[in-house]
């Protein structure tokens, strides 16, 4: 999942958690990463995590790659969603994957290899969730801009938001879960 440190941070966990993540793609196991998850599956696989352009904080949309690849993992999905960010970082798509998502200021939102599926963006916020980064990451919101969202603007018909997003993410964890068979 997230968290506030960077996969370029020399912690002494991170070369252990790439090493275990190659290891799985190369059994074939299923693996999956939101936001720091999918930069250490990125940086596992070959690819780099850099700065974004700009940070990406709150919901914002997100829209679909095209390929017959991607179209599989994106059947029935809209050309373009809603999604929630929190993001000053960025992964490549390492190779061989294929990109699955992208949003105006971050081309690289999903990418999928194998049975392995990475996401920068998140798709698995609650309500509560959004409510306590809102609150416990308050000194990163601001300034308020285009792409940083104050927490009044992230918690507007947030229920709603957020039964729209559970619906993304149905759609992704039940394509992803067939490779647990």
């Amino acid at each position: 999942m997230g968290g506030p440190m960077s996969v370029n941070d020399p912690l002494p966990w991170i070369p252990k958690v790439t090493e275990l993540i190659r290891k799985a793609v190369t059994a074939d196991l299923p693996v999956l990463g939101h936001c720091l998850g999918g930069q250490l599956i990125s940086k596992a696989l070959g690819g780099t995590i850099t700065k974004n352009p700009v940070k990406e904080i709150g919901w914002l949309p997100v829209s679909c790659a095209s390929g017959s690849l991607a179209d599989n993992w994106l059947d029935g999905l809209p050309a373009q969603f809603e999604v929630f960010h929190w993001h000053g970082e960025t992964f490549s798509i390492p190779p061989g994957a294929t990109r699955l998502l992208g949003s105006r200021d971050c081309a690289n939102q999903a990418f999928v290899i194998g049975k392995t599926l990475a996401f920068q963006c998140h798709i698995e916020m609650t309500s509560d969730m959004v409510r306590e980064w809102a609150r416990v990451g308050a000194e990163e919101l601001a300034p308020v801009c285009a792409t940083v969202q104050n927490p009044q603007t992230m918690t507007a018909d947030l229920d709603a938001r957020v039964q729209r997003l559970q619906a993304v993410a149905d759609k992704f964890y039940d394509r992803w879960i067939q490779g647990l068979k």
